[in-house]
C-alpha cells in the first residue's frame, strides 16, 4: 500500500455494513498492510519440493574425449546485445569469478547441446567453453571442488561466469545463492594424460608409462578468445594460439586409464613422430587424440583414451575406413 490506512475515520463507516462484509473488508485491509512474506511468483526457479536423498554422494562427471562440431552450439552467438565466441580448440581457460545454479525452472527442458536438463546430475552451463566439455570448479571458501560436464551455455547476467546444476552447487555449498568460484576448463590434453586426476585416488595396477605431448590439431582455429572474468584483478590470461608444428621435444606425463588405439611401435621417436604427422594429416578428428609413449624400449604412437572397449573399438572403425590404418586396442589401468 501507499499509505497508511486511517482506522479511526474508516472503522465508523465500515461498522455499517452488514456484519460478515464488515469482517470480510477487515481481513483484507490488515492482510495488505500487514508485513507477511510474498509468495514467490509462479514459475520462479529454485529447488523441488522434495529433492532426491543423498545428492552428495553423486559422482562428479568423469571426462572422456568427446567430439567438438564448430556449429551448432558451438558457434558465435549475442544474447541481450553481448556476443560471444565459444572456443573449438584445445586452449586452456581459467576463471575466478561468481557462480549461480538453475533448478526446477529448467529441469527437463532442452539445453544448448540438445540434451535434456538434469538438475541432479553434474553438469553446468559456461557462455564459451566448448560444448561438450568438462570443468574442475572450485569454491575458495571451503577448499570443495567438482567436476561438472558443460553442455548448456549461460549464465548471461554480469559477473557470473558459469551456472551449476543443482547437485554441482549442493556438493559445493553454494545452494544459499551467487558466491565466487574459481574454475578451469579441463582440456584434451589434461583427460589424455590423466592431469584432470591431481588429487584423486588413481589405479595403481600397473605404472603408468611416459607419455609425449601430442600434436595440436591441423584445423584449429587460430584467434584469441577473451573470457568472461567479474571482479577479479588477477584472471590468467589465454596461452597464445596454437600453432601446427609438431613440438621437437617429448615433455613426459602420465598416461590416463582407459582404452587406448595402439597405432604403430618404433624404436626411434623420429619415426612415431612421422606417422604422428601423417595420420594428423589423414584423419584431423585423431589429431587431439595421438600421443607417443616411451614404454619399454619403444615409442608407441596411440590415440585415447576411451572410456568403453565399445568407443574405441567403434574409432578403429573409423580409422579403418577412412584411413585405412589397423589398430591393436589396450587397456592402460
Amino acid at each position: 500500500m501507499h499509505g497508511a490506512l486511517d482506522v479511526q475515520h474508516t472503522a465508523p463507516m465500515l461498522r455499517r455494513l452488514p456484519g460478515l462484509i464488515f469482517t470480510a473488508l477487515l481481513a483484507v485491509l490488515l492482510a495488505a498492510c500487514g508485513s507477511s512474506p510474498v509468495r514467490p511468483a509462479p514459475g520462479r526457479d529454485g529447488p523441488e519440493a522434495t529433492p532426491p536423498t543423498h545428492l552428495d554422494q553423486v559422482p562428479d562427471a568423469a571426462p572422456k574425449l568427446e567430439s567438438i562440431r564448430k556449429g551448432g552450439p558451438n558457434k558465435p552467438y549475442e544474447v541481450a546485445g553481448q556476443n560471444y565466441t565459444p572456443l573449438t580448440d584445445d586452449k586452456p581457460l581459467v576463471e575466478r569469478g561468481l557462480a549461480s545454479w538453475y533448478g526446477k525452472k529448467f529441469h527437463g527442458r532442452p539445453t544448448a547441446s540438445g540434451e535434456v536438463y538434469d538438475m541432479y546430475a553434474m553438469t553446468a552451463a559456461h557462455a564459451t567453453m566448448p560444448i561438450p566439455s568438462y570443468a574442475r570448479v572450485r569454491n575458495p571458501a571451503n577448499g570443495r571442488e567438482v567436476i561438472v560436464r558443460i553442455n548448456d551455455r549461460g549464465p548471461f547476467h554480469s559477473g557470473r561466469i558459469i551456472d551449476l546444476s543443482y547437485t554441482a552447487a549442493l556438493k559445493l555449498d553454494l545452494l544459499r545463492g551467487v558466491a565466487p568460484v574459481e574454475v578451469e576448463r579441463i582440456t584434451y590434453e589434461d583427460i589424455k594424460t590423466g592431469a584432470w586426476m591431481r588429487g584423486r585416488e588413481q589405479p595403481q595396477d600397473l605404472p603408468a608409462p611416459t607419455a609425449y605431448a601430442a600434436a595440436p590439431a591441423q584445423d584449429a582455429p587460430q584467434r584469441e578468445t577473451t573470457a568472461t572474468v567479474a571482479a577479479v584483478d588477477d584472471a590468467a590470461s589465454p596461452p597464445p594460439a596454437a600453432t601446427p608444428v609438431i613440438a621437437p621435444a617429448p615433455v613426459p606425463k602420465a598416461a590416463a586409464p582407459g582404452f587406448w588405439l595402439q597405432l604403430g611401435a618404433f624404436s626411434k621417436l623420429d619415426g612415431a613422430e612421422q606417422e604422428r604427422a601423417r595420420l594428423a594429416g589423414a584423419a584431423d578428428w585423431l589429431a587431439p587424440l595421438l600421443a607417443i609413449f616411451k614404454d619399454r624400449g619403444l615409442n608407441r604412437l596411440q590415440a585415447g583414451p576411451y572410456a568403453t572397449r565399445a568407443d574405441a573399438q567403434a574409432a578403429a572403425s573409423r580409422l579403418r575406413a577412412g584411413a585405412r590404418v589397423d589398430a591393436l586396442i589396450v587397456e592402460r589401468r
